[in-house]
């Protein structure tokens, strides 16, 4: 069973607390990001940037499809996509799509969408995320967690930037 929030400010202060470590990926220069890090997974930090940005970017168009709909098309494409091709093929494509993205494009979205996604969550009326068990899960999955399954990536290319 997940976590129960009392309000939509709890989740959304929970995942702006997690989320900040990872802002420190804004600090390193380009080269620096482009380094990949076998600590890392092989990943590099632009990497990890992206691919945090892709699933939090499925979060951001649910929010938006929530905050006038009741049920969002995002989440459902999403969980089919995993269920069809799973995670591995998933990821695969975000890497590939992601890697043509200019670096001053992969900065200005890594610096706006956090922000972007929780001001859509403050919009979206409770009962079709917080309180609705699988879209609340959902995001979670996507934010949140998604984000403590990084922590040791991001701690490996800060690492090595420092070292380097």
């Amino acid at each position: 069973m997940g976590r129960m929030y009392l309000d939509a400010m709890e989740f959304l202060e929970e995942e702006r607390d997690a989320w900040a470590p990872f802002e420190a990926l804004a600090g390193l220069s380009d080269d620096q990001l482009e380094q990949p890090q076998e600590a890392a997974h092989g990943w590099s930090g632009r990497d990890l940037m992206a691919h945090l940005l892709a699933w939090q970017e499925i979060a951001l168009r649910a929010a938006k499809e929530l905050a006038v709909n009741e049920t969002s098309e995002a989440l459902a494409q999403e969980s089919a996509d995993r269920e069809a091709r799973g995670l591995d093929a998933i990821n695969a494509d975000i890497e590939a799509s992601w890697a043509a993205v200019p670096m001053a494009e992969l900065r200005d979205r890594f610096a706006t969408q956090p922000g972007e996604l929780r001001g859509y969550l403050t919009v979206v009326p409770e009962t079709r995320w917080l309180k609705h068990a699988r879209n609340l899960a959902s995001f979670r999955d996507e934010t949140v967690e998604h984000y403590e399954e990084h922590a040791e990536d991001l701690q490996a290319i800060l690492d090595a930037a420092a070292a380097g």
